[in-house]
C-alpha cells in the first residue's frame, strides 16, 4: 500500500525530470546553433567590411593615379623634362626614339571647327610642321586632349602668340598665331576647354590657327591623326613610327637631322657676334648670313633665333 502511493508520486517526478533534461538539451542545442549562426554572420560581416575597405582603397588609389597623371602628364615618356623655354627641348635623334608607340586619341576635341587652308609638309626649302585651320580673330581655340600647359609665349617671326600643351597620351600639341591666352603655364586643362582666342600674330598672312601634333619633339602630320573634313580622329589609337615618318618626308637627305628638324638653331645672347657663333659651330660667317638672310655688319638682336645648319 505504501509502495503503491510512493510509485504514484515518483513517476510524475521522473517524467518531469526527463522532460526538463530534454528541454535543457534542446535549449543548449538551440543556443549552440544561434551562437554558430551569429559567429558566421560576424565572419561574413567582417568579410564584407574587408571588401568595402579594399574597394575604398582601390578607388583612392585610382584617384591618386589620376591626380598624378594630371599633374605629371606623360612622365613615363618625358621623365622630369618640363622645359618652359623651347618648343622642342628634347632633341632626341630619330634612331633613339622608340620604334613605335600606341597613342590613345579617343577622348578628343577639334581645336577649332575650320577647314585646312595650308597643309603639313615642305614649303619650298622650309618645313611647315602643322596644318593651318581657318578661323576669325577672336574665335575660341580649345584643347585637343586633356593635359597640362607647358608653355605660353610670343614669337614675332614665327608662331606669334602660341600655347603648348603636354597630354597624358604622350602627345604635345601646339596652337599658334593666337590673339589672346586663356590659360597659363602649369595649368591643368580638360579636353575641349577654351585655351586661347584665334588671331593673326607672328609670321602670318591672315587669321588662322597653326596646329601641330608632336611626340617627344618629333612633329607628326596632324592629318595622320585627325580627319579634318569629318572633324574626328581616324581611329581611337594612332601608332607612332618615327622612322616611317622621317623617311616619308625625306629627313634623311639633310645632314644633322635631329628629331624631325632639318637644321640646328641658336638663340642669340647678349654680347654675341657672328664670328663668335661661327667659331662655336665650325661654320663660316658667310654661311650664317646666307642661311639667315642677314648682313655681316648687321646688328644681332638678343633673343633672335639663328639657323646654324
Amino acid at each position: 500500500m505504501y509502495f503503491g502511493k510512493t510509485k504514484h508520486y515518483i513517476l510524475p517526478l521522473l517524467l518531469a525530470f526527463s522532460l526538463g533534461n530534454l528541454n535543457a538539451q534542446h535549449n543548449r542545442n538551440l543556443s549552440t546553433h544561434l551562437h554558430s549562426k551569429q559567429h558566421q554572420n560576424l565572419i561574413a560581416g567582417q568579410q564584407n567590411i574587408h571588401k568595402e575597405i579594399n574597394l575604398v582603397d582601390s578607388i583612392a588609389l585610382l584617384e591618386m593615379l589620376e591626380e598624378e597623371e594630371e599633374e605629371f602628364p606623360g612622365i613615363d615618356i618625358y621623365g622630369e623634362n618640363w622645359d618652359q623655354t623651347w618648343v622642342n627641348p628634347y632633341k632626341v635623334p630619330i634612331d633613339k626614339l622608340p620604334e613605335s608607340a600606341t597613342i590613345d586619341v579617343s577622348e578628343y576635341c577639334m581645336p577649332i571647327i575650320g577647314h585646312i587652308t595650308s597643309n603639313y609638309g615642305w614649303r619650298r626649302r622650309r618645313m611647315h610642321r602643322g596644318v593651318d585651320l581657318s578661323l576669325h580673330i577672336g574665335d575660341t581655340v580649345r584643347a585637343a586632349f586633356s593635359g597640362k600647359v607647358r608653355l605660353t609665349r610670343y614669337e614675332r617671326r614665327g608662331y606669334g602668340y602660341y600655347v603648348i600643351i603636354r597630354h597624358s597620351n604622350g602627345l604635345e600639341t601646339i596652337y599658334g598665331h593666337l590673339s589672346k591666352f586663356l590659360v597659363k603655364p602649369d595649368q591643368i586643362v580638360k579636353v575641349g576647354e577654351p585655351i586661347a582666342l584665334g588671331g593673326n600674330t607672328g609670321r602670318s598672312t591672315g587669321p588662322h590657327l597653326h596646329f601641330e601634333t608632336r611626340y617627344l619633339g618629333m612633329d607628326i602630320n596632324p592629318n595622320k591623326i585627325f580627319d579634318f573634313v569629318n572633324q574626328v580622329p581616324h581611329t581611337d589609337q594612332y601608332t607612332f613610327n618615327p622612322k616611317e615618318l622621317a623617311s616619308s618626308l625625306g629627313y634623311g637627305r639633310y645632314k644633322g637631322s635631329n628629331n624631325g628638324a632639318k637644321y640646328v638653331s641658336y638663340r642669340v645672347r647678349k654680347g654675341d657676334s657672328l664670328s663668335r657663333i661661327a667659331n662655336k659651330y665650325g661654320v663660316s660667317i658667310s654661311h650664317l648670313c646666307k642661311l639667315n638672310g642677314i648682313k655681316r655688319n648687321g646688328v644681332l638682336r638678343e633673343g633672335k633665333i639663328l639657323r646654324i645648319k
